[in-house]
This record gives structure tokens, C-alpha cells and sequence, in this order.
């Protein structure tokens, strides 16, 4: 894979986004993404909040 360009180093983060009614957790690591749906906003907020200080990141962005 003459044309394969390497993967870019991700900024850590946290974001809690909402979308017709459910909410979207997404954390960014070093070599991951993964996003989590969840049907009440304070789950979803307890959860960022958790992988922001498992992260020691400074805040939870809001989108």
C-alpha cells in the first residue's frame, strides 16, 4: 500500500451532542473513536463526564 498515508495523531476530546431527541457521547483517544447513544440527556452527561476525568481532559464540549 504504495498510497496509504498514516493515521494523524488524535487531540483527545469528549462531545455531547443531541439529534431528534437522543444524545451522542463521542471520545476521541490516541488511536480510537467511539460513540455512545443514550435516550436521556443526564445519562449521557454522566458519562462524558466519567471518560473526561479518565482522559484528565479540562472540559466536556458541547456541540
Amino acid at each position: 500500500m504504495d498510497n496509504a498515508a498514516p493515521f494523524r495523531k488524535a487531540v483527545p476530546c469528549v462531545e455531547v451532542t443531541e439529534t431528534c431527541g437522543e444524545w451522542f457521547v463521542r471520545v476521541v483517544e490516541k488511536d480510537q473513536e467511539i460513540a455512545r447513544s443514550f435516550n436521556q440527556e443526564s445519562f449521557a452527561l454522566s458519562f462524558a463526564e466519567g471518560q473526561r476525568i479518565r482522559l484528565w481532559l479540562a472540559k466536556v464540549v458541547r456541540l
